[in-house]
């Protein structure tokens, strides 16, 4: 992978991630630059990025679930159409590193907010078990958190992870 390609998403991630934090939105602006630099990747870079199916795979099943998850409420339109962009401009050949990296970092700060979500609502989950209503459960667990920062922790882990890959020009 390219480092200056690395270290361009990591800034990148770093506003997309406090304006995530800050306003629980993403911008479509992102998803448009993405793909414009994966144009100009495709010119500047043709050995690492290609119009192929492998190039394709991940990004379109991002959206794909993304958008499953988002009219499930689960996730936000802006979290998925941003992934999607974010793997255009990963070069195919680190696409399941990455993709890794977002598993371990989403199920570890996920199970963290579950965690803190259950310890300070244990009171009202032991009351809804009891009552049968558990449409008390639904506002301790249905919360949407911000995902772009997930992302970032993602990508910090796997430039550690995958540092001897990178090619330094």
């Amino acid at each position: 992978m390219l480092v200056a390609v690395y270290i361009y998403l990591c800034v990148q991630l770093v506003y997309v991630a406090y304006y995530d934090l800050k306003t629980k939105k993403i911008s479509n602006r992102w998803m448009i630059a993405n793909v414009c630099f994966y144009l100009l990747f495709l010119l500047l870079f043709p050995d690492r990025y290609s119009v192929t199916f492998e190039a394709f795979v991940w990004p379109v099943g991002f959206f794909a679930a993304g958008f499953l998850l988002y009219i499930l409420k689960i996730m936000g339109g802006g979290d998925s159409k941003y992934l999607s962009s974010f793997y255009l401009l990963i070069p195919p050949q680190f696409h399941e590193d990455a993709f890794a990296s977002l598993a371990v970092a989403t199920m570890f700060i996920g199970g963290s907010i579950f965690v803190k979500n259950t310890l300070e609502n244990l009171d009202r989950i032991i009351l809804a078990f009891r009552t049968s209503d558990l449409t008390l459960i639904k506002g301790v667990f249905g919360k949407k958190f911000t995902f772009a920062p997930v992302i970032f922790v993602s990508w910090i882990w796997f430039g550690w992870t995958m540092r001897g890959k990178f090619l330094w020009y």
